[in-house]
């Protein structure tokens, strides 16, 4: 199976770097996209760039190579980098959706708003949680004692085959999990669920049908991209372990590291009149 491997994670990895480095473009050249909600998409698609490339280069050599080690160093890079750039995403999506409930709830005054340097610092904050969230379960995963068969039942390092990898006492180990699934993933969920919230009683408040759809429009890329990236995570992590063996959660776990920001271009220019307008303007 290592060459259909090889060959599928290859075709996912070039079609996630064309897909957002197109967006990317886009967005910097076309002045239509010089909004908010672009310059979220924009930091998104730098994110999946970023977050594809931690892992996928090293799983493509893995599957034509005879060597199928790691080095401790480079697993907790992958690891650190990884972390970071996921909890990061999650707090982004949480600052998108409260842009789309700014734009909707203040459509004349959207501009002004979310300006430049309120984004700015949206985006900095999702960076710095993140990264200081990841920099915390990096130093307390990895100061375990790694001993007998040192054999990563997964593609990558990630964080459930490494603590069944771990001997010795693992103190608080559950309690600090709690803690960094509360902080990187509950809460962002709640601030999203909140914005929707608003959202929906703002959009219910528009009299004509039509005004109503042209509202909740501006929200179903953001919709389906939360439900993808979070649902995957929340299996992972509230799934009790019995419940599936570990194959499902490679599985689930590859599809939001490795096919989710394949994805991303795709939901948020497929249903987007102004990036397919931007896309004909590019190729004319």
């Amino acid at each position: 199976m290592q060459l259909v491997l090889f060959v599928v994670f290859l075709s996912v990895y070039s079609m996630t770097l064309i897909g957002n480095i197109i967006l990317l473009l886009l967005i910097y050249n076309d002045s239509r996209l010089h909004t908010p909600m672009y310059f979220f998409i924009g930091n998104l698609s730098f994110l999946d760039l970023w977050l594809s490339s931690v892992y996928t280069p090293k799983i493509l050599i893995t599957c034509i190579s005879e060597d199928k080690s790691i080095s401790f160093a480079g697993c907790l890079a992958q690891f650190f980098f990884s972390a970071g750039l996921d909890y990061s995403e999650c707090y982004l999506l949480a600052a998108m959706a409260y842009d789309r409930y700014v734009a909707i709830s203040k459509p004349l005054l959207y501009a002004q708003a979310m300006s430049i340097k309120l984004c700015a610092m949206l985006v900095a904050a999702s960076y710095l949680g993140g990264f200081i969230n990841s920099s915390v379960i990096t130093k307390k995963t990895f100061s375990f004692n790694f001993c007998g068969d040192n054999v990563i039942d997964d593609f990558f390092c990630d964080l459930l085959p490494l603590v069944k990898l771990a001997c010795g006492r693992k103190d608080g180990y559950q309690e600090l999990m709690y803690f960094l699934l509360a902080s990187n993933v509950i809460t962002p969920t709640v601030l999203i669920l909140a914005s929707y919230i608003f959202i929906i009683a703002i959009i219910l408040r528009i009299r004509s049908t039509q005004g109503r759809l042209k509202a909740f429009s501006t929200c179903t890329s953001h919709l389906i991209s939360v439900t993808l990236y979070y649902g995957s995570i929340l299996y992972i992590y509230l799934c009790p372990r019995s419940n599936y063996p570990l194959d499902t959660d490679k599985i689930v776990s590859t599809f939001y590291t490795v096919l989710f920001p394949m994805l991303n271009p795709m939901i948020y220019s497929l249903r987007n009149k102004d990036v397919k307008e931007a896309l004909n303007k590019l190729f004319k």
